[in-house]
């Protein structure tokens, strides 16, 4: 896709054909049902929007933060990011930052508080949200247990294990978004590309 045609979308002085496109390009590989949620920082003037573009979906929306004019947004089925997070191992590593006997809702909630907390104290997130984002739970340890650093690869998050396994998903990710900005470009809607 050229530079363009993203410039164009994303400087579009339709609110709502901006926010789709920044959604459709961004969240492809969640829309497409390859990951259990993404995340993006949007305009907090487009926030507003999202009730419209989700009506009636299977697709919910959490915001973690909102500062500076921008807002943290996490967008997630939730009957499956549910049934992931009551996964034993991941409910293993999450214990440890402190989601402890939390249904879904709770446990979003602290993650909010977390990411503000971290945000604002200038630390950038903090390491769990890796999980509620679907990373190998391998990845979300080396990248804590590493600061970040001594990766084996990056791509859409810094690879600890695995790295032929985050290769293909990585592709897998990489059709996804070529498929859904097509699909957008040729005027689907963000429910018709998560179908």
């Amino acid at each position: 896709m050229s530079g363009e045609v993203l410039s164009y979308f994303l400087k579009n002085s339709d609110r709502r054909v901006r926010l789709s496109f920044q959604i459709a390009l961004q969240c492809a590989p969640f829309l497409k049902g390859l990951k259990v949620s993404c995340v993006i920082s949007m305009d907090k003037a487009l926030y507003g929007g999202l009730a419209e573009i989700f009506d009636n979906m299977d697709i919910a929306y959490h915001r973690l933060s909102c500062s500076e004019g921008k807002c943290m947004v996490l967008f997630y089925r939730p009957e499956e990011l549910k049934r992931y997070l009551q996964q034993t191992r991941v409910q293993n590593l999450i214990r440890e930052y402190g989601y402890i006997d939390m249904n879904m809702q709770q446990m979003l909630l602290r993650l909010s508080e977390r990411v503000r907390d971290f945000t604002g104290r200038g630390m950038g997130f903090p390491h769990e949200i890796g999980i509620f984002l679907g990373y190998p739970l391998e990845d979300v340890k080396g990248f804590i247990e590493n600061n970040g650093k001594k990766y084996l690869m990056i791509g859409y998050w810094k690879v600890y294990s695995n790295p032929a396994g985050a290769r293909m998903v990585f592709k897998q990710y990489d059709r996804a978004k070529d498929c859904a900005v097509s699909e957008f470009l040729t005027g689907k809607s963000i429910r018709e590309i998560a179908l």
